[in-house]
């Protein structure tokens, strides 16, 4: 089938070829016929022969490999018939007539530039290119140019090896060195853009032509240079675009030449690099701050253009102002609060909360938090403000006190257990320490995690409240009364007491009287005896007796004595013998008193003289034996 519809098509132009041409023979005879004059006989002859003569001259014009102007004259679905003035049409693919699309371009009529490839092939074809002689034409122009010094457009192809491929109607080369000003590290974003090339050189024979683009630039740049350095002065404002981005500034090209905008001045505020606020390309107005002609250096500024907010700073933001405003930036002493753009506030850790003791402001805020502040004080010359946070909410330690006075028992959760006490939360953000000296009267506790654990309720009775140095202390003692308030009735100097030996020391002996209450018996109140270590007789759990020498509610302390004790038994042993022997002197007298009043009663009854007599001797006697 393709056989024969290609057979067809061939039929079909060769018929067109033989109809255009038996037109193209009768006009061409018509017109000669007009233009010469009338003749007869061998005159004819003659005229005919001339005819002949010029229209092989004019066939002999049309050669391979020129370019020739013709119009088309049939559209088919494969070929495009094309008169150029030969004895026959010629023919060009109709591909070459295809847009991007896939439509045709040719129409009928329309004049088109053509390549002539071969004047006749074996079927008596004339072969065109339209593309070939867009080609040849895109040569001419190119030699144009270069002559000239000019310009050629072209697009960005795509990328080759060293450089990049532009189609400038042929395909060309553009070396990577030749692209820009400065080197270009993504080939790939240049592809499918258009610009103006220069031709640096050509050669028609290898089809080679190289580009560049960058000799364009450099041309405009120093045209710009110049205008640019005339116009240079301090103070001026122009316009510029970001040309690099370093971490201490920014260069713009300001046209033909490139100024420092330094990071410092940016902005009146804190930048931490440059690329925060620009980037490659970027257009910027700037304030030329200082030009060295010399050395063509350019300093500029951009928040020059602004006024500095320092200036009024002192009347905007007046000691008590509240405000609010943004977190830049966290320090181990605090945080860093933008108040406005030039302006920045310290909030000092100590100035986050009153209650919560903060370590570092990460507990607190972060980067980029909005908070609440209130303006402490304000040093515009120095451009320092102190701001503070936990003022903004009133002060708890200022009504604590009239919630919890003096007195007051509280309920709450232990928080945190220390060498020296418990941490009790009372309030949020306030906790009360018992000290460990505080947890109980007579209990004697090393650590407080031996009686209580983290997180047990526990209750406690308010004994202070220091609001200038926002300490809170609690006793737990305190719910009960103190029982040494009773040790000095109970436990008067001299009575004689029972106690436990609990420890002994270098210097006496601990006696536990009762629970909480313990006495002191110092080695010098041991014993009378004099020994080598008169506390060796002595063993922890060993139930003694001593005697109270004295007693201290104050200082808590009650002195025991054994030698004392022993000294007072003694006493009340010799004591005893005494009244012992009194009493048996007193009974013998009256017994000899009585006997004698017998022996009177007696002598009555006998001689009155050897009765006395005998009465005095017995009186001696008695007298003696009382005596004795």
């Amino acid at each position: 089938m393709e056989k024969q519809t290609d057979k067809m098509n061939e039929q079909t132009i060769m018929n067109n070829q033989t109809e255009t041409k038996e037109i193209k023979t009768n006009q061409e005879t018509a017109d000669s016929a007009a233009a010469l004059p009338n003749a007869e006989g061998s005159g004819g002859s003659r005229d005919e022969k001339n005819f002949m003569e010029l229209y092989e001259e004019s066939l002999k014009s049309i050669e391979e490999g020129g370019l020739v102007t013709g119009v088309i004259v049939h559209v088919d679905k494969e070929f495009i018939l094309v008169d150029i003035g030969y004895k026959s049409e010629g023919l060009i693919p109709i591909h070459e007539f295809l847009d991007p699309q896939g439509n045709v371009t040719a129409r009928i009529g329309d004049k088109v530039d053509v390549y002539l490839e071969r004047r006749e092939d074996d079927e008596g074809k004339i072969i065109l290119s339209k593309e070939k002689a867009a080609k040849m034409r895109v040569w001419d122009d190119i030699k144009a140019i270069y002559e000239r010094n000019g310009t050629i457009k072209g697009k960005i192809v795509s990328r080759v090896k060293g450089g990049l491929s532009v189609d400038i109607g042929i395909k060309a080369f553009l070396p990577g060195s030749q692209i820009s000003l400065k080197p270009v590290r993504d080939f790939d974003s240049l592809i499918n853009t258009e610009h103006e090339f220069k031709i640096l050189k050509y050669n028609k024979r290898r089809s080679n032509i190289v580009l560049s683009r960058r000799a364009i630039l450099e041309t405009d740049r120093a045209s710009q240079r110049e205008k640019t350095l005339i116009a240079l002065e301090e103070g001026e404002v122009l316009n510029g675009t970001v040309k690099n981005i370093t971490e201490y500034g920014i260069f713009i090209d300001l046209g033909g030449i490139d100024g420092l905008l330094h990071i410092t001045d940016m902005s009146w505020g804190r930048v931490g690099h440059p690329s925060e606020l620009y980037k490659v390309g970027d257009e910027i107005t700037v304030k030329i701050l200082h030009y060295d002609r010399e050395k063509e250096r350019v300093s500029l500024g951009l928040k020059q253009l602004k006024t500095d907010p320092w200036l009024n700073a002192e009347q905007q933001y007046a000691i008590g102002t509240k405000l609010v405003g943004r977190v830049v930036s966290l320090a181990d002493y605090g945080a860093f609060i933008e108040v406005e753009e030039g302006i920045e506030g310290l909030v000092h850790v100590s100035e986050m909360s009153w209650a919560r003791k903060i370590r570092h402001p990460s507990q607190i805020v972060k980067v980029d938090d909005e908070v609440e502040a209130v303006v402490l004080s304000i040093d515009a010359a120095n451009k320092r403000i102190s701001l503070g946070m936990k003022q903004v909410e009133p002060n708890p330690w200022d009504i604590i006190g009239d919630k919890y006075p003096v007195g007051t028992i509280i309920e709450g959760r232990i928080k945190n257990i220390t060498d020296f006490g418990l941490f009790i939360g009372i309030d949020e953000g306030i906790d009360g320490l018992v000290h460990i000296s505080d947890i109980s009267w007579t209990k004697r506790i090393k650590h407080p995690s031996e009686v209580y654990k983290k997180g047990q309720e526990v209750q406690a009775m308010v004994l202070n409240i220091d609001k200038a140095n926002e300490r809170f202390s609690l006793g737990i003692k305190q719910l009960a009364p103190d029982p040494w308030e009773a040790v000095p009735v109970k436990y008067k100097p001299g009575t004689r007491v029972t106690g436990m030996v609990t420890n002994i020391t270098d210097f006496g002996i601990f006696v536990e009287l009762e629970e909480g209450i313990e006495g002191l018996i110092h080695v010098s109140e041991t014993s009378k005896e004099k020994g080598a270590n008169p506390l060796s007789r002595f063993n922890v759990d060993d139930v003694i007796e001593a005697k109270v020498i004295n007693v201290s509610s104050k200082d808590r302390k009650i002195g025991l004595s054994i030698k004392k004790l022993e000294e007072s038994e003694e006493k009340e042993i010799y004591q005893s013998y005494l009244d012992g022997h009194n009493t048996a002197t007193s009974n013998l007298g009256e017994l000899l008193i009585r006997e004698m009043r017998e022996k009177a009663a007696s002598a009555e009854q006998s001689e009155t003289e050897p009765v006395q007599g005998n009465q005095e001797e017995e009186s001696n006697n008695h007298t003696d034996e009382t005596q004795s």
